[in-house]
């Protein structure tokens, strides 16, 4: 299980340190308002929903101050190139910085949701104690604050019933107004955020995730109001809960329990959050400064089914294999980001990212670059490009290894392109100090006419190591997954055991699809 999880995801120390860190959090937060003397009359006043309100809401802290963290890239491609502060195993901990952007997100929606309820039933319970609609207990502690000179314990002052209570405290109350707002953005990114439609509509995606800036607005103003309330250091030192509370009837005639006095935490969330947001407010200003760089087009090659190679050029540009950069053409939009891996080599004087039309996005920068059109297309004329990055990824790694396996699935060979074009480059170098000896490369795609530039390369590469007497360097396979309809039957021929004819008479048979025009597996065994 360990293995598993540091060679697919994070590892589990990581896990183990963030989900720890969050149980601890939420217990120390339950102990503390459930049993704390601070809050004594505010659990007699709310019950469990007090501590199941404050205990989440530490975690939602502790994890919107590491939610944008992951998405500081120009942060994380600083640490992975600081290879004095940054092991092998920790630069492998960053190329799972979504995945684990996810978990966070994930773990704020959790939290949010035991939050919300919670408050939902301290709401109900505060209104209903105002209008005598409760335990006399808890309504003797909300008249506390109606008399001149006493702080209130019971935030909820208006004496209005339920549910119309509830509403009114919920729109008109800061908690519940930005409550309502941090609530429905959270809302908004998580569901654009699925894979259905980010894939599909990725304009709704890049979009609705901008909410981010004001539910983080909301949050850090969340707390302002004090609306959650525990009794004062000094009323604590003259007026001791556990011996006043059968006295509450006697409470300011007897000297040894005076009135209590109450008042609200200090908020706490911007403190959390303000160390994040300034380092993401330092990103967001690196990337506006690399956006205004200027980018110049140098060669736009159409390939077939529709895929456009972008070769350009930027003053100070430097790369690593496996890279990719971020793309916005103003001319199709002015806010649109999309990230492209690089194809090039670092030995190229250019870099180039190669793109499938697939998209409202990619069509509209297929048709700005002229190749809707069979005339030359003169290069002032090409749209402007803006280029963010570039940013690391697992594969600059690659050359640190004697042997590598490369497994590319359909556009997904765009990492490779630029590895294989790298290990081109250091051979007719005649690079004797390069590590990597072996490469193994497969490749699965529905049709590799979509990609006939990457086969080009592989056959170029083929070649070159022929002629350098190293043929055996580099062995691919290609996968093939796409079928044509009319072929709906294949052969099966075996010569062998009969142990192997019945798996493979079995398998065929398995793997055959029903109906006429299904793909049929007919096996055929040899006898003597």
């Amino acid at each position: 299980m360990g293995n598993w999880v540091e060679n697919e995801g994070l590892s589990i120390f990581v896990i183990f340190v963030w989900l720890g860190l969050n149980v601890f959090l939420f217990v120390w937060y339950y102990w503390v308002y459930a049993f704390g003397k601070k809050y004594y009359y505010t659990t007699k006043l709310l019950g469990a929903a007090l501590p199941l309100a404050r205990a989440p809401a530490a975690c939602l802290n502790f994890n919107c101050l590491l939610i944008l963290l992951p998405v500081c890239r120009n942060l994380l491609s600083f640490l992975r190139g600081s290879s004095a502060c940054c092991s092998t195993r920790i630069r492998r901990q960053l190329d799972r910085n979504l995945t684990f952007h996810k978990m966070v997100a994930w773990m704020i929606a959790l939290h949010s949701a035991i939050h919300t309820i919670a408050h939902l039933f301290n709401v109900e319970w505060c209104v209903n104690a105002r209008v005598n609609n409760s335990d006399s207990y808890s309504i003797a502690l909300s008249e506390i604050g109606d008399k001149k000179n006493e702080t209130y314990l019971n935030f909820v002052r208006e004496r209005i019933k339920n549910p119309e209570g509830g509403l009114l405290v919920a729109v008109t109350r800061l908690a519940g107004v930005t409550g309502i707002i941090i609530t429905l953005c959270l809302i908004l990114i998580i569901t654009s955020s699925t894979k259905i439609i980010r894939r599909s509509y990725f304009e709704v995606f890049w979009y609705t995730h901008h909410l981010f800036v004001i539910f983080f607005i909301g949050l850090a103003i969340h707390g302002a109001e004090r609306i959650v309330r525990g009794q004062t250091e000094e009323s604590l030192k003259k007026h001791d809960p556990v011996m006043c509370e059968q006295h509450i009837s006697d409470w300011g005639k007897i000297k040894d329990c005076p009135v209590p006095e109450f008042s609200g935490n200090p908020p706490m969330t911007w403190k959390w959050i303000v160390g994040p947001m300034f380092l993401y407010l330092c990103e967001r200003l690196v990337r506006f400064w690399r956006s205004q760089q200027k980018v110049v087009i140098t060669k736009v090659v159409t390939h077939p089914f529709k895929t456009i190679e972008l070769q350009m050029k930027k003053k100070g540009f430097k790369m690593e294999v496996g890279q990719y950069i971020f793309v916005k053409c103003p001319t199709v939009s002015k806010l649109e980001w999309h990230p492209f891996t690089l194809t090039s080599a670092p030995e190229e004087d250019f870099f180039s990212i190669h793109i499938r039309i697939v998209g409202d996005w990619t069509e509209g920068l297929f048709n700005a670059c002229g190749c809707d059109k069979q005339e030359f297309q003169d290069a002032w004329k090409l749209p402007k490009i803006a280029v963010d990055g570039p940013f690391g990824t697992a594969s600059e790694d690659v050359f640190s290894y004697e042997v590598v396996m490369l497994v590319g699935a359909g556009i997904g060979v765009t990492p490779f392109a630029s590895i294989l074009k790298s290990v081109w480059y250091k051979y007719c170098d005649n690079a004797t100090n390069l590590r990597l000896k072996k490469i193994y490369f497969y490749w699965l795609c529905r049709d590799t006419h979509a990609f006939e530039w990457f086969a080009d390369l592989l056959q170029l590469l083929e070649t070159q190591m022929q002629e350098r007497n190293n043929a055996g360097f580099l062995s691919y396979n290609i996968y093939l997954t796409g079928w044509d309809e009319s072929q709906t039957r294949i052969g099966v021929f075996l010569c062998g055991p009969e142990a192997l004819a019945e798996t493979l008479s079995k398998q065929s048979i398995s793997n055959s699809e029903s109906g006429p025009r299904g793909v049929h597996f007919i096996f055929n065994k040899e006898n003597f």
